[in-house]
């Protein structure tokens, strides 16, 4: 059975959206932000490719990773970590197994469930988006009832999900937030894991994967108990888990870049001055999260918020935007401040404990913190 679809592999729907806002897209895909990369590694990839992969498994690394091609190019890290849990995620793609990122919020599940989409596939918008509300139709496939009632159940009235399109086209789709997905609803992937094919019982007929096809799916594993995945499930999935960044410095690498990136999107002004603020923000995160205070001396309460790298990277973003239309353009300590405080203080009672106490025990008597005591002191008041 083939299943039509509205955008051919040598367009994909993302490439058709950036040219119709004249690439003024706020937050391009990953295949249309990094496509001179992408063509790039494609140029100098001579590695044998997996049947309908637009680059080799080496060079879908090099592509997260980052690196120097032999003519010069060079390629952006995507992801700052071991080498070896993204050589794992590619390598299980090109398998006949399905991918499960799993970690706490804010390891980069979704960044990086993307751009290997974009380099597998050349399209990471095949997304089915894991709410407590989606529905099986939302994996499986839905009907243009307009069609149904006009003519009875057809191919034309047949409305495919992202899953059965990547099915069909030997593609890659993602599904984010497994586990928020109903129990019932999740399990409808069981089949189409395990037997490569989706049934179509309206029609007596089904959609079989072809070569190419694979599925990435992230899971936070602080929602377990949520929707639990069934163990038949699980058991059709590779999981490979995203820690979060192992030293400071690797940290406030991910920070930086990233708010850069964002930065540039939003046409606000670099700000290298920043990368102290950037360092302060990190440690406080990584102080409160570990519950330890760098130098190991003094013992901490941790807040119930999971204080990321990717709120890290929004305080210090939107810090850059405060110093830029309400300062001088460099990043102080009144500009990330308060962006900490709303991070820190989600349980109101019990988190403004926690972070008074990390203020007054630590920041205060912290050599060149003054100026970021005095703003948090201002915005706590």
């Amino acid at each position: 059975m083939t299943v039509p679809t509205t955008a051919s592999a040598a367009a994909s729907p993302s490439a058709t959206a950036a040219e119709a806002t004249g690439g003024e897209a706020l937050r391009p895909h990953a295949e249309d932000a990094f496509a001179g990369e992408l063509r790039a590694l494609a140029a100098a990839d001579d590695r044998q490719r997996p049947a309908r992969w637009r680059l080799s498994p080496w060079a879908v690394a090099t592509y997260l990773l980052g690196g120097t091609l032999p003519n010069g190019t060079v390629i952006t890290p995507k992801y700052v970590g071991p080498r070896r849990i993204v050589e794992v995620a590619v390598t299980t793609l090109a398998t006949d197994r399905a991918l499960l990122l799993l970690g706490v919020p804010g390891t980069a599940k979704t960044w990086v469930s993307e751009h290997l989409a974009a380099a597998v596939s050349g399209d990471s918008t095949l997304l089915v988006q894991g709410t407590a509300g989606t529905p099986e139709e939302a994996i499986r496939y839905g009907w243009n009832y307009a069609q149904l009632l006009a003519h009875g159940p057809s191919r034309d009235a047949l409305v495919p999900s992202p899953v059965m399109r990547a099915m069909s086209e030997g593609m890659t789709a993602r599904v984010e937030e497994l586990t928020r997905i109903p129990a019932d609803v999740q399990d409808s992937l069981i089949t189409i894991l395990s037997e490569k094919t989706l049934p179509v019982p309206e029609l007596g007929q089904e959609v079989q994967a072809v070569r190419g096809f694979n599925l990435i799916a992230t899971a936070n594993d602080r929602d377990r108990g949520v929707n639990d995945l069934s163990s038949a499930l699980r058991r059709r999935f590779n999981t490979v888990v995203l820690p979060l960044p192992a030293t400071p410095q690797a940290e406030v690498d991910i920070v930086s870049r990233r708010v850069d990136q964002i930065g540039r999107s939003l046409d606000l002004p670099p700000g290298p001055e920043g990368i102290d603020e950037i360092r302060r923000v990190v440690t406080v995160f990584r102080e409160l999260r570990d519950g330890v205070t760098e130098d190991g001396r003094t013992k901490l309460k941790s807040p119930s918020g999971t204080l990321s790298t990717a709120e890290a990277i929004s305080v210090v973003t939107n810090g850059l935007a405060l110093a830029a239309h309400f300062g001088d353009g460099v990043l102080r300590p009144g500009d990330v401040a308060a962006g900490i405080l709303g991070a820190v203080v989600r349980d109101p009672a019990a988190d403004r404990v926690i972070w008074q106490e990390y203020v007054e025990t630590v920041v205060r008597e912290r050599d060149g913190w003054k100026d970021f005591y005095r703003a948090c002191r201002e915005v706590s008041a």
